[in-house]
């Protein structure tokens, strides 16, 4: 479920130079810096302008005259914004390995704002990199400065669903909010001259109020964290200090309302969102944040955890034109406003198109509409190309398709004389003589076009299947957990399992992980059933379009897996023994229909071989 969360990704400007400067170029930097804080562009750039000349080859100033410039574009201009990062850069030849060329505030604030650029497109692997590098080497850097890093690279792993990793940082963030609520007290009591006395006590009320807000904001993150690690006793007690700082929020509200959810408490999870005041949002275009698509969505989630399948989807419709209706108007916006060149920074994050159009297809995979729920998916992929599970829903889509069009095509009477070739015989001696080859009523594209052309047919189920085995890991051993198909998510909220069980974050099972966005990642346990599950469907497409010896394959891999459960082994022998026969392989094909084989055919695979570790 969502969680409406301020932007805390801002980009830094420091108008001081690093080296030595003179009382001239410390007026002109003061000056340039007034009028940057009170939203003076065209001045700030004037100032920086001389600034330049006095000091043609100094980085910071280059940096802060970009940032300057992207201001004064109303964040509009990413593309010139990260052209010029780029360059400045490579000017101070400064590179991500050469980690002690960060050891200079200039260098780490360039690698801040590229970081936040990369934040906002999406491009969470890259922005970690960054911030990681710079986190390294935070020391030096001010107070203000270093507490900016922490929140950056704890929402970047947030979003990814790195909780283990976010809550050292929390710790070290939380250190720095006591360390600076003690100076500002410990300022506050320091005699004062009376001219100042206006002046600092405004400033301390500031301060307090500044250490107050990052309090609020530092526990909706362990509520975040807690959430995704489903360690709900600690997120009870984080929830209650949410509520008592931040009150009946629309972020404190949602945080809570997930946190229902997961214990399994749909009607008051419903309730608490519905209660959510999302009239009284600032809107789309001042926070990048779509309310009230994460409100659809949300409330779609909850009643597909209630088994509300049909009201779940309506929700999710409602969701996908709430996206729609903000991204269109933006659109519109930036037409009549000719001073906006393009969609500003805040807005880029925004956009939950592809997520809750994820979470339409598998709600309409699931309500047996496979060609719907493929349009859905296979948009949704080119997104989220990475995640093996989405693969497997594509090639469900396609192959419950395929299957519906052979039961309109063929009675039960065609499919047996397909199967059987001729009787001879009587009585004790009647034989049945089986055909050489069963053919089914699939209509192949391989003739008309590729099989890499997103097309509901068997042809391209077998490569979404080859895709979402190459995506899994080699061995079960190298990936720990098990997570859901819907993510009840928009935004860095939690990875909230549908059917709401607790894991803790011990042993093994949070050191790796597969990705899976939008969705929670896939662990151990669950890398395991996504495969066995890949495997049994990739053997039912090589036999429906003809290729019996892949199919013997990947039953063979099927049945070597350790972890299977009674209804795939079932499933395995059957395809076997259907590709031996096709083989000419009768008594190997014998051997897998004995039924000995089966002792079982329940849907959970038995747990006979402990876990290691």
């Amino acid at each position: 479920m969502a969680d409406v969360t301020d932007q805390l990704a801002d980009l830094r400007s420091d108008c001081l130079p690093s080296t030595e400067v003179n009382l001239q170029e410390k007026e002109v930097s003061r000056n340039a810096h007034e009028a940057f804080e009170t939203g003076q562009y065209d001045a700030c750039l004037t100032y920086l302008a001389q600034l330049q000349e006095l000091r043609k080859d100094d980085t910071k100033v280059m940096l802060n005259k970009a940032v300057a410039e992207f201001y004064k574009s109303g964040q509009t201009t990413t593309d010139e914004f990260r052209h010029a990062l780029t360059t400045i850069k490579s000017q101070v030849h400064s590179t991500m390995e050469d980690v002690d060329g960060l050891d200079d505030v200039e260098n780490g604030t360039t690698f801040y704002n590229q970081a936040v650029v990369l934040y906002h497109l999406k491009q969470y692997v890259e922005a970690i990199a960054l911030m990681e590098r710079l986190y390294q080497v935070i020391e030096p850097f001010e107070e203000k400065f270093a507490q900016a890093v922490c929140c950056l690279l704890v929402d970047l792993y947030l979003l990814t669903y790195q909780a283990e990793k976010a809550l050292p940082l929390l710790a070290v963030l939380e250190k720095m909010l006591t360390q600076g609520a003690g100076n500002a007290n410990g300022k506050s009591a320091e005699p004062s001259n009376n001219n100042n006395n206006n002046k600092e006590g405004a400033s301390h009320k500031v301060d307090g109020l500044g250490i107050e807000l990052a309090r609020s904001k530092l526990h909706q993150y362990k509520v975040r964290s807690y959430l995704q690690m489903k360690s709900l006793k600690a997120c009870k007690r984080e929830i209650k200090s949410v509520m008592n700082t931040s009150g009946n929020s629309i972020s404190s509200l949602f945080l809570k309302s997930n946190f229902e959810f997961q214990r399994g408490n749909y009607r008051k999870a419903v309730k608490l969102l519905n209660s959510a005041n999302i009239a009284d949002h600032p809107g789309f275009m001042k926070t990048g944040e779509c309310v009230h698509c994460m409100f659809w969505n949300n409330l779609g989630c909850v009643h597909h955890a209630m088994g509300k399948l049909h009201m779940s989807s309506f929700y999710f419709r409602r969701a996908l034109q709430e996206n729609d209706y903000a991204t269109n108007q933006l659109a519109a916006q930036i037409e009549q406003d000719e001073k906006l060149p393009g969609r500003p920074l805040c807005t880029l994050l925004a956009d939950c198109h592809h997520e809750v159009l994820h979470n339409c297809g598998v709600l309409l995979l699931q309500t047996g509409r496979p060609l719907v729920a493929f349009e859905c998916l296979v948009e949704a992929v080119q997104v989220f190309h990475s995640n093996p599970r989405l693969w497997l829903r594509l090639a469900e889509c396609c192959i419950a398709a395929g299957s519906r069009n052979d039961d309109k095509e063929s009675s039960n009477a065609d499919r047996e004389k397909k199967v059987v070739k001729s009787i001879v015989g009587r009585g004790l001696h009647r034989k049945l003589i089986l055909a050489s080859h069963v053919t089914h009523n699939i209509k192949s594209n391989s003739d008309a076009q590729s099989s890499a052309i997103p097309v509901a047919s068997l042809e391209f189920a077998g490569l979404c299947l080859r895709n979402s085995l190459l995506l899994l890991p080699e061995t079960p051993a190298e990936s720990p957990s098990v997570t859901t198909d819907i993510p009840s998510t928009l935004g860095p909220a939690s990875n909230t399992s549908i059917d709401g069980t607790e894991a803790t974050s011990k042993g093994q099972d949070t050191e790796l992980s597969v990705p899976a966005l939008p969705s929670s990642p896939l662990r151990r346990q669950e890398v395991e059933s996504l495969r066995c599950s890949a495997l049994v469907c990739s053997t039912y497409v090589a036999l429906g379009l003809g290729d019996s010896l892949l199919a013997l394959q990947y039953a063979e891999k099927l049945l070597q897996q350790p972890k299977l459960s009674g209804s795939l082994r079932f499933l395995g022998h059957l395809y076997a023994a259907e590709a031996l026969i096709a083989l000419d392989r009768i008594s190997d094909a014998i051997r897998n229909l004995n039924p000995e084989n089966i002792t079982d055919v329940s849907l959970v695979a038995c747990p006979s071989e402990p876990d290691q570790g």
